[in-house]
């Protein structure tokens, strides 16, 4: 990436550690740990998640260029980062050194195109809390809206 910053990633479903997406598009990770976003999560009937966030937590839009994410998450993170208050969901943070390639394939599992407006998913730019507490920018996939089970508990799987 040119400035030697991890792409951060923020997840909270099948892409956590045991989970059955995990091996497949999140091995070779420089590093993980628990962390939190604010918002609600929700358990869909087709076996996997959906987050929903205030939209005035998102501090950017993931686009079709992954090079541009990783540097905008690095640019926009630089500063000290709040989170909003408000329900917490739980997940783990990723940190990867190869976003032109992990973005895309992320992408795709998700159903995120950035050119369709219409995608169940998108990529967005998320202020995240650290167990350590440390606030940092990660990017996490939401939707806008859920028809799913809300899990107040802010855990997938319940």
């Amino acid at each position: 990436m040119g400035d030697g910053s991890p792409l951060l990633m923020f997840c909270y479903g099948t892409l956590k550690r045991g989970e059955r997406n995990h091996e497949r598009y999140c091995s070779g990770f420089l590093r993980v740990e628990e962390a939190v976003v604010r918002g609600d999560v929700y358990d869909l009937p087709f076996g996997y998640p959906a987050l929903v966030v205030p939209e005035r937590s998102i501090h950017a839009f993931g686009t079709g260029d992954p090079t541009k994410d990783a540097q905008e998450q690095w640019r926009l993170g630089r500063e000290p980062v709040l989170s909003p208050e408000g329900p917490r969901v739980f997940g783990e943070i990723f940190a990867f050194d190869d976003p032109e390639s992990r973005l895309p394939a992320l992408d795709c599992l998700e159903g995120f195109d950035p050119a369709d407006a219409s995608s169940h998913y998108r990529r967005v730019l998320l202020p995240i809390e650290t167990n350590e507490g440390s606030g940092l920018l990660a990017w996490a996939y939401v939707v806008e809206e859920s028809s799913g089970t809300y899990l107040p508990g802010g855990r997938w799987p319940p």
